[in-house]
């Protein structure tokens, strides 16, 4: 079986900068992948990259075995929507109820009835512990957590086997981090998907990563469980692993 993704020989150029230079890096089903970096380093890029909303200057992107640039436009649909995705501030439709931003994704197919959307809409509330009442509110009216769980929702609303998630604890308060990383992992076993995750917060990183990632000259510099990752001698890896945040945040996990 192919990895979920495989990425060879990636490079990004802006103008005359590379942000990456032969970056490979292959994601397994079932895993869930943190990857990591400095300011700067390109994260957020290469998860546009897996997404398909930027084409990189070189190299081969695949998904699920199959290359996520060219073949025509509606295999690329097809592929996309076997993955979905948690932007960093939720980027849920803001003239749109939770209801109806949930239900975006499945209206665009047209291949639902609405009786159906209702209740799918209905299920993925309650995958992400809201209730159906919430399906009204606006999103000026909810609260960072409740936008990460409506922004949640609606990744998972076509039931994808990828879940690519960019800081999706990111200004949320350490309960509401806590509660929110809970729930992504009980969903990655329950649904059984694959997670790759953007992310610079050390305790949601031990609490969900199974292989860690670190972005650094351009490249995949380290790759592999949080302890192999921590034994590499690297600036970043000391600054990031081994300062005293980071023994606290170990400690804890």
């Amino acid at each position: 079986m192919p990895p979920v993704i495989s990425v060879r020989g990636l490079g990004t150029r802006f103008g005359s900068d590379w942000v990456h230079r032969g970056l490979d890096l292959a994601v397994d089903r079932g895993e869930i992948v943190s990857l990591v970096g400095g300011s700067g380093s390109g994260k957020t890029t290469l998860l546009r990259e897996l997404i398909g909303l930027l084409v990189p200057t070189e190299g081969d992107v695949r998904l699920f075995g199959a290359a996520l640039f060219g073949g025509g436009g509606e295999r690329e649909r097809v592929l996309r929507r076997r993955f979905g995705v948690l932007f960093q501030q939720g980027a849920l439709f803001s003239a749109l109820n939770v209801f109806d931003n949930i239900a975006f994704p499945m209206r665009e197919l047209r291949q639902f009835a609405e009786p159906m959307i209702r209740d799918l809409v209905r299920l993925k509330l309650d995958q992400v512990e809201m209730l159906p009442r919430h399906g009204e509110l606006m999103p000026a009216e909810l609260s960072g957590g409740m936008i990460k769980r409506v922004a949640l929702a609606r990744a998972l609303a076509l039931e994808p086997e990828l879940l690519l998630l960019d800081e999706p604890t990111a200004g949320l308060d350490p309960d509401r981090s806590d509660a929110f990383v809970r729930l992504v992992s009980t969903l990655s076993h329950e649904l059984g998907l694959t997670v790759v995750l953007v992310t610079h917060d050390l305790d949601t990183l031990f609490a969900l990563s199974t292989r860690v990632a670190i972005l650094a000259e351009q490249r995949i510099l380290a790759y592999g469980t949080i302890e192999e990752v921590m034994a590499i001698e690297h600036p970043f890896v000391s600054n990031f692993f081994l300062s005293e945040r980071g023994r606290r945040a170990a400690a804890a996990h």
